[in-house]
């Protein structure tokens, strides 16, 4: 799977993303899905005011403090994901999507939630959202 990037230097947007993240949901609309939970994997993708001054050089140290921590944003998808039954997918996608948007320097949020074990004779189905400050 090919993303398309949303890094952009003459917009002084960086480019933070967590890739391929499977977890266990209970997740769906049907009796059976609320009786055992399902795998689901979990892509985000965030455009992020960068820090930059000349020629690309950073600006501030070198501490975790100055950027979007990636571990931070894949703790709270976690942290969504386990809380209680969801129905949609489409839902799934909107928290993660929101709690991304919490942080101010987060300008963009593309979060892509598939169920992976739906059809036999497919890899997965879900949905891909973007939201914008």
């Amino acid at each position: 799977m090919t993303v398309p990037t949303i890094a952009n230097a003459e917009a002084g947007i960086r480019h933070v993303f967590v890739r391929d993240m499977v977890l266990t949901a209970s997740i769906g609309i049907y009796p059976h899905e609320h009786e055992s939970r399902q795998r689901v994997r979990i892509n985000i993708d965030l455009g992020i005011a960068d820090e930059t001054g000349q020629a690309g050089v950073p600006v501030g140290p070198d501490e975790i403090s100055r950027v979007v921590d990636y571990e931070k944003i894949a703790n709270r998808a976690r942290s969504i994901v386990v809380t209680g039954h969801t129905r949609l997918v489409e839902t799934l996608a909107e928290r993660i999507a929101a709690s991304c948007l919490a942080n101010v320097r987060v300008l963009s949020a593309r979060v892509r939630v598939e169920k992976l074990d739906i059809f036999a004779d497919a890899v997965s189905a879900g949905v891909e959202i973007e939201r914008r400050r």
